[in-house]
């Protein structure tokens, strides 16, 4: 059996909420945003954070197309 912290840790999520003068503020606007990478092809949107293999697993089972040919525009972001 647990120890009931699930719940503990809400009333404090709750509890600092009200400290810090609002509510809890949402991630979607944020997220909405952050989608700049647009396929040519369907106008399908990803978060620009979206790495090169995602895209072209994309491009290849939507499309049966390259990254170039979907996302002309994407520059591959190399760590």
């Amino acid at each position: 059996m647990g120890g009931g912290n699930g719940a503990k840790a809400a009333q404090k999520r709750e509890r600092n909420a009200k400290a810090a003068g609002g509510s809890a503020k949402s991630q979607l606007k944020a997220n909405e945003k952050a989608m700049t990478i647009q396929c040519d092809t369907c106008k399908a949107t990803f978060l620009s954070t979206t790495r090169e293999n995602a895209l072209a697993e994309h491009a290849t089972n939507k499309h049966t197309k390259t990254v170039a040919q979907c996302f002309p525009g994407f520059v591959s972001q190399a760590k």
